[in-house]
């Protein structure tokens, strides 16, 4: 487990350099990236960049000096370990009525849970063979490939809501079927001619037919173009890296690949765009993890593949984005788990230590053995385990406003604040303003978080297990996606409605060393009609006596009924009558109550959701017991010994 120490190195002032534009931003910044649609000038000049052969990431099989070395690091045993275990298994079977269950009961894992297993064994096989390079995992790799070309279609049951694709009406790309293209295609490209040959042209042929040619006739404007194209989420980034690094590892002419990198170069402005411009990522650390994860996959292909002539990394709108992983921090290895991120979700070290490298970061991430290991599929998998050169660095102007205290995303609205080295206490708290139309939304406008040492006892409970209501209308009705399950007032009965217009409106922040202050007006959140006034005023204290206080402001046109909570995972009890104390793994704080004499009660309540955290989150709701026509509610929140 991270210690203090080493989460500093993670949280300290990064160590920018001044501008020193390299030849590959200068390409960058020429290619006209804010054009309507893809020029074919454009793919001609591409073209000339690439290389006479495709290529995926790393090298050939028949490369043995290269693979040996590979085969030197302790994960290799274990890659031979794993492809002689899914060798040995038989394919589990995938049959329609599995695929029609999320059509019939909105379940998602029963086909997922089979789907992965089976496209998992692409990655394991090919790295068995290419560690061993005996020939034994060949013919369970060409079962498994032959089997996923028989699939009616390679399209999440939960993005084929109509069937068109399962019934053969429709060929689209989705976040399954671009990835299972990645996979086969990098698979062609390392084991090559040790594939048979009617192997080969089957895998071929399903990945041009299923994925690369409907999306070249999308992006020349031949076909409809899918909504992920031009979406700002994951999505955009995940399909155009998948297809790019599939199609550069698998066509043959250096024009064909080059219409791919052109339509990845015009439409990932998109993704892009879909971060605040001091980068926070509305989607959470996970989603970091998944979307800009292939962003930089996508930057790394189309790099090597020009020489460096063309480098997405180098795009300055790239920059804020990818130094998420770092800034985003709390403590000892925890991050915020605000949105549909998964409780205990950390940006993965191999993509963080390549935006070390790349950034010249100078931190801990960018040490040691990071950028090798299984893990992501294959094609991750191969990109950081074949560095064989120092990368590239991407030089950027001197970043004024980090600081090892806190990280402050204006844009966002997310405050994050750390204790000072040397503090008596490992004392944290993520505060939150932002909207409720953000990417994997939840309504929780004035939320946050506490955490002491490893744990966070006051939390945001993340997102729950996918189902068809979650993303549907009725996605609200979930406790822990609407603001009920969240640390956040309930207004003369109301929750916060949904929508951009929902906002924390920053009335006032201050930073120093000893205190951070953020107040937010809340009232636009709430549609609570008689709601006149609602500020929420976060105070984190450092020092010898760390504490966070959370005071709201409220005032009715008439009276009205007040209501705020917390959210734990922890177990908890009264201390006295104006106090609760939070306990969880061996740390506790103590909450102070004070309502300025109102009466109020704390209602506790599971909430009762389908979560992927061991326990359910429980919300202690602390309601004054009679309307007011103006109060204030305080609640102080300190860590105990």
């Amino acid at each position: 487990m991270k210690t203090r120490s080493s989460a500093r190195r993670h949280a300290r002032p990064l160590k920018l350099t001044t501008m020193a534009i390299s030849l590959a931003c200068l390409t960058i910044n020429c290619a006209g990236l804010a054009g309507s649609k893809v020029t074919p000038a454009r793919s001609e000049e591409i073209a000339k960049l690439l290389p006479p052969k495709p290529a995926g990431f790393g090298s050939p099989i028949a490369d043995r000096a290269v693979w040996e070395k590979l085969a030197a690091i302790p994960e290799a045993k274990k890659a031979i370990a794993d492809a002689e275990q899914v060798a040995a298994k038989t394919i589990p079977e995938q049959p329609d009525a599995l695929f029609l269950d999320f059509s019939k009961t909105g379940n998602r894992d029963r086909w997922q849970t089979v789907a992965f297993e089976r496209r998992r064994r692409i990655e394991k096989l090919t790295l068995g063979e290419g560690f061993e390079n005996q020939g034994r995992f060949i013919k369970p790799l060409e079962l498994v490939i032959a089997e996923l070309c028989r699939e009616k279609t390679w399209v999440y049951p939960a993005h084929d809501k109509t069937l068109a694709n399962f019934n053969g009406k429709a060929r689209e790309m989705d976040l399954g079927a671009v990835f299972v293209a990645m996979e086969l295609a990098e698979a062609d490209y390392l084991l090559g001619d040790k594939l048979s040959a009617r192997t080969r042209q089957l895998l071929r042929d399903n990945v041009r037919q299923r994925v690369l040619y409907p999306f070249r006739e999308m992006a020349e404007g031949k076909a409809k173009e899918m909504g992920w194209m031009r979406s700002v989420n994951n999505w955009n980034a995940v399909c155009l890296g998948s297809i790019t690094i599939a199609a550069l590892a698998l066509e043959e002419a250096p024009t064909d690949r080059a219409a791919y990198v052109a339509a990845a170069e015009h439409y990932i402005r998109s993704f892009l765009n879909g971060f605040t411009p001091d980068g926070y990522c509305s989607e959470g650390v996970g989603y970091w993890n998944y979307g800009f994860g292939h962003y930089i996959m996508l930057a790394e292909a189309v790099r090597r593949a020009t020489n460096n002539k063309l480098d997405l990394m180098a795009d300055p709108a790239a920059m804020q984005p990818a130094l998420f992983c770092v800034r985003s921090e709390i403590i000892n290895g925890l991050f915020p788990t605000i949105a549909d991120c998964s409780p205990g979700s950390r940006p993965d070290p191999r993509m963080t230590a390549y935006v070390c490298r790349r950034f010249d970061l100078g931190l801990a991430a960018c040490e040691g053995k990071a950028l090798r290991g299984p893990g992501g599929g294959l094609a991750a998998t191969m990109m950081t385990a074949s560095f064989a050169e120092p990368l590239p660095i991407v030089r950027s102007p001197e970043n004024n406003r980090a600081s090892p205290l806190r990280t402050w995303f204006p844009d966002g609205g997310v405050l994050i604040c750390r204790p000072a080295d040397g503090a008596p206490a490992e004392f944290a708290a993520v505060l939150k303003g932002g909207h409720n139309a953000e990417l994997h939304n939840h309504n929780d406008v004035g939320s946050f978080s506490v955490v002491l040492g490893d744990r966070m006892l006051i939390c945001d409970p993340g997102g729950e297990v996918y189902t068809a209501r979650t993303f549907s209308g009725q996605r609200y009705e979930s406790k822990v996606l609407n603001s009920f399950g969240h640390p956040v007032p309930v207004v003369d009965g109301q929750l916060q409605q949904t929508g951009a217009a929902a906002r924390g409106v920053v009335l006032q922040k201050q930073f120093s060393e000893s205190e951070d202050s953020l107040k937010l007006d809340l009232r636009s959140a709430y549609p609570a009609k008689a709601l006149r006034k609602l500020e929420r005023t976060f105070v984190f204290r450092r020092g010898a006596a760390p504490a966070l206080s959370v005071t709201d402001d409220v005032a009715f046109e008439a009276k009205g009924h007040f209501e705020t909570a917390l959210v734990t995972w922890g177990q908890w009890k009264r201390a006295g009558a104006d106090a609760i104390v939070i306990t969880d793994g061996g740390k506790a704080v103590r909450v102070e109550i004070a309502t300025g004499g109102v009466p109020f009660e704390v209602r506790a309540e599971t909430l009762d959701e389908d979560v992927r955290t061991p326990k359910k989150p429980v919300r202690l709701g602390i309601a004054l017991k009679e309307p007011v026509a103006a109060g204030q509610v305080t609640l102080r929140i300190r860590p105990l010994p």
